[in-house]
């Protein structure tokens, strides 16, 4: 025997043809909550191998604090981690912005949707030249390192403090190294920017100056500091010098353990890139909205939509920020 079941037409749950929206939402919003579920677990996957590997190198990895320590305008302050919180700060004023954009275009307040999102965009776009800014930084490193035949990373301290190479190594280049271009290099191959001190200089400059410390990579789990080795014991490290290091790129980096610096690109570059097409995304509602054309569709869902996607790339930094400055 069969069962008869009458479903009402009002039950239908369909996304084409009319009836109830699933959960109560459209389907371009159930396909931008799809994109998002798929790429947080892409973040949590990137966040865990950062997480397992300093887990890893725990005693070698480098401290935050002593990394990101620029802000602009204040050359040679040093300010751990304020430029990073501001940053942070601007980004979430950016979601405030787009809940607002989000609020009025469920009231049809078109005026009021395109300035709140026009100040989401620059939020936006103050967050990614800052975050350029802070590369740009990293790159280019502050003190200078030198590297050992067994990659171990050196630093320089005077009084317990870091300080540059230029701190205590007199005069520039003195070996008559060039930098190698397609004129001169070997076959025709040009190389990266070549150390402004070349290792016989930092080692003469070492020993001339007894104030002066050599810094390991390794950290005192006691103190939570990198440990300091004695005059003898420096010596005996700065004997085993392969290079120079200043700065960061994916071979080194003077900030100590060399996947530190790829795995800071690849993260917090893939999240910039995020960001970076929320800001063109945002550009594109922006003038639509200008433009009339929500206004004349009866509904802002696209802003709406953009919002889950700005929201979203807003959270995936919070957890960003935690794995990389704070934790």
């Amino acid at each position: 025997m069969e069962a008869n079941i009458a479903i009402p037409s009002d039950s239908k749950q369909t996304w084409n043809g009319g009836g109830n929206k699933p959960f109560g939402a459209s389907y371009g919003k159930m396909m931008m909550w799809f994109f998002i579920l798929s790429d947080a677990i892409t973040f949590t996957g990137f966040l865990a191998a950062y997480g397992l590997t300093r887990f890893k190198f725990i005693d070698s990895w480098p401290i935050a604090d002593e990394v990101f320590t620029h802000f602009p305008g204040l050359h040679g302050v040093h300010a751990p981690m304020y430029y990073v919180a501001l940053m942070t700060f601007i980004l979430i004023i950016s979601s405030v912005t787009m809940v607002l954009a989000v609020d009025a275009g469920h009231q049809k307040k078109q005026n009021k949707v395109a300035w709140y999102l026009f100040a989401t965009i620059i939020f936006g776009i103050i967050f990614v030249g800052s975050q350029a800014w802070e590369w740009k930084n990293f790159i280019s490193g502050s003190y200078g390192a030198v590297k050992t035949t067994d990659g171990k990373v050196l630093q320089f301290v005077k009084d317990g403090h870091q300080i540059a190479l230029s701190d205590f190594v007199v005069g520039g280049r003195t070996d008559g190294r060039v930098q190698h271009t397609r004129l001169n290099g070997l076959w025709f191959e040009e190389e990266g920017t070549i150390p402004n001190y070349s290792i016989a200089q930092i080692k003469a400059a070492y020993q001339s100056n007894t104030d002066v410390q050599i810094r390991s990579e390794l950290i005192d789990s006691a103190t939570k500091q990198k440990v300091i080795l004695s005059r003898e014991e420096g010596f005996a490290q700065l004997a085993k010098t392969d290079f120079v290091v200043e700065g960061a790129n994916l071979q080194a980096n003077e900030y100590g353990n060399t996947i530190f610096a790829n795995l800071f690109f690849f993260i917090t570059g893939f999240h910039g890139f995020h960001v970076f097409s929320g800001i063109i995304i945002n550009i594109i509602i922006f003038f639509n909205v200008v433009l009339g054309i929500y206004e004349r569709r009866g509904h802002y869902e696209m802003v709406e939509k953009v919002g889950l996607y700005w929201h979203f790339v807003d959270l995936v930094w919070v957890f960003v920020f935690t794995f990389f400055y704070l934790v």
